[in-house]
């Protein structure tokens, strides 16, 4: 095997520099797959019988997940790959020994840099896995007991002080790891499985992803988007990308990029919007589309995604997705495959058809004075999809994320600051007197002092400035501050509060956020 680590490349630009290798399309140079990893890979991993090698032929990830294990071959033993290499590389592997898309459900908020999503694992895995890194990271792959354990040996023998670490003093880690982890990882996350071979089998072709599709999203801070992608084939499994949308408030949402399908279903997208480069990271099944865009350079600026092919049939959303009881309103659904006359259910009439096309239907809407307060079904002739809430008042505000993790940046230094962006969420009674959620308000925003620690050290004036009409956080510059006790940094603990007004009364929802440093390690998948 090659050894030699890129002069002056560290673990942290490897990270970011792999990550843009998975949104890029490949290069007509690149060797094949066979080749690089008879002529690369097997210095250190032995052939084994059906042209099979030594751990990598045990083990099923992600395209990120297999980027990162590339990039551990650079940082820990000194491979030596070109970028051309490795995208073969993660191409082929993540194709051939990836995940179907029933193996990734559940945890795909890792893969879309849902970072502030707050896990639930009601086992061991929480407190042995998740406090150095996501149970989602464990979760995305797939390896028999003695890959498993191997990989246990490894995390001591890489990280010899682990023991000693929070979560692992208490206990016996080793022992826990290798005679409970193993058998649960290996039964719950087995090499073999009969939804992989049957993905492998039924997987349909890149070519029926070509088109246009109809898509609908919502980006915190700034709101509900709709429009049209147009994906075109520029070679196998890759795509030149075109995106034509706006917001509803009537900026525009317009761009052009490419992308590449892995596993048959993983999207990876690089798409320049308004000038601002985003990724996209989508599940693309059949005719529909699912996932997440988000900024190149600040993942937390992104937006919720989900598309249909445009021939298909489908609702994919209500724009907005709320009316009050005894009011008037336009609301537009979007989707595709949108004919017959639209119904909002028990109490909401359709005034007038504004406007009408197989993708985009506009109407006026009244909702009785008296029209039952709770969540209806809303079809356009056969279809069905997303809900349209009726409302007399709001009985509570919550604030989403409820809690979530902003970071100081810049000041000097190469690491941006990461913003906290956040949704003032109506909620409802219905008749039943069971909470329901009416929908995405716009409020008036401030931060407070979560404790009476961060009200001592005046955290409100040091952690950052909140937008008040936006809910987006940004935090403040990174390094030491002299103006703070002891001339430390920028960090904080802070409530989020959220004020929406209802017919002239405020309500208010709290969430919870801090303030912490720079995020050093930033892998493909936390």
């Amino acid at each position: 095997m090659k050894r030699k680590l890129r002069s002056g490349m560290s673990a942290s630009l490897l990270a970011v520099a792999a990550c843009i290798a998975l949104h890029s399309p490949h290069s007509l140079a690149a060797r094949d797959a066979q080749t690089i990893l008879k002529e690369t890979c097997q210095g250190c991993h032995t052939p084994e019988a059906d042209n099979a090698l030594s751990r990598i032929s045990h083990q099923r990830k992600t395209p990120e997940g297999w980027l990162m294990s590339i990039a551990r071959m650079q940082t820990m033993h000194g491979l030596q790959i070109s970028d051309d290499d490795r995208r073969t590389l993660v191409k082929y592997l993540a194709d051939t020994q990836g995940l179907a898309p029933s193996e990734t459900d559940g945890v795909r908020y890792a893969l879309e840099r849902r970072l502030n999503t707050v896990e639930q694992f009601d086992d061991p895995t929480h407190q042995m896995c998740g406090r150095c890194h996501s149970g989602a990271r464990v979760a995305l792959q797939r390896r028999p007991a003695q890959e498993w354990e191997r990989l246990v040996n490894f995390h001591l023998g890489q990280w010899p002080s682990l023991e000693y670490q929070a979560l692992s003093r208490d206990r016996d880690w080793f022992d826990m790891a290798r005679k409970e982890m193993v058998p649960l990882l290996a039964k719950r996350y087995p090499l073999d499985n009969p939804a992989w071979k049957k993905w492998q089998s039924a997987a349909p072709k890149a070519e029926a992803l070509v088109g246009d599709w109809s898509f609908s999203g919502h980006l915190p801070g700034k709101g509900e988007l709709a429009g049209v992608m147009t994906v075109s084939a520029d070679g196998s499994d890759i795509f030149k990308v075109s995106v034509k949308g706006q917001y509803a408030d009537g900026s525009p949402f317009n761009g052009d990029g490419s992308a590449i399908l892995y596993t048959g279903y993983e999207w990876r997208g690089n798409v320049t919007i308004d000038g601002v480069t985003m990724r996209q990271v989508f599940a693309a099944q059949g005719n529909a589309m699912q996932g997440r865009m988000f900024e190149a350079e600040h993942d937390e600026r992104g937006l919720d995604f989900v598309a249909a092919k445009q021939g298909s049939q489908r609702l994919l959303a209500v724009q907005p997705g709320y009316l009050k009881a005894g009011s008037e309103s336009e609301v537009t659904l979007i989707g595709s495959g949108l004919t017959g006359k639209p119904d909002f259910g028990k109490g909401v009439e359709v005034l007038d058809v504004i406007e009408q096309s197989p993708e985009r239907i506009k109407v006026k809407l009244k909702a009785a004075a008296n029209a039952q307060p709770g969540v209806r079904a809303v079809t356009v002739g056969t279809l069905k999809g997303p809900s349209l809430s009726v409302y007399s008042k709001i009985a509570s505000v919550k604030v989403v994320p409820e809690f979530s993790v902003a970071r100081i940046g810049e000041g000097g230094g190469s690491t941006p600051k990461v913003q906290g962006r956040f949704d003032a969420e109506a909620w409802g009674k219905g008749a039943d007197g069971k909470p329901y959620r009416i929908g995405v308000f716009p409020a008036q925003w401030k931060v407070e002092a979560f404790d009476d620690r961060a009200r001592e050290d005046e955290d409100v004036k040091f952690a950052g400035t909140m937008q008040a009409d936006t809910g987006v956080f940004t935090p403040g510059d990174a390094g030491p501050n002299p103006a703070r006790k002891m001339s430390t940094n920028n960090a904080g603990n802070l409530k989020v509060i959220a004020a929406v007004d209802d017919a002239g009364k405020s309500l208010t929802g709290e969430g919870h956020m801090i303030v912490t440093v720079q995020r050093w390690n930033n892998p493909p998948i936390p």
